[in-house]
């Protein structure tokens, strides 16, 4: 699989913009820009391995994929506060 520079860019701009959605919702604040990317693309993986056995489907663009990514990372920082015993992240 190869990878432009452009497809790469896009990857971490919806990282970036997924997980500081889901940290604003979740949490408040988001997680710094490394943060932030690293928790919109697990955002996206559990999205793109959870909502295609539901049945979701939200599109194809940029906007969609955003969203989509930032449910997933919300899914992930709920899950991960389960397990922190309700802690602050």
């Amino acid at each position: 699989m190869y990878l432009s520079n452009q497809s790469l860019l896009v990857i971490l701009f919806v990282g970036l913009v997924a997980g500081w959605l889901a940290g604003k919702i979740v949490r408040g604040t988001g997680f710094g820009i490394i943060g932030d990317i690293i928790v919109g693309i697990l955002g996206a993986l559990i999205a793109s391995l959870l909502f295609p056995r539901l049945g979701i489907h939200l599109g194809t663009r940029l906007v969609s994929e955003i969203i989509y990514s930032a449910i997933g990372a919300i899914i992930l920082l709920i899950v991960v506060g389960l397990f922190r015993g309700g802690r602050r992240f």
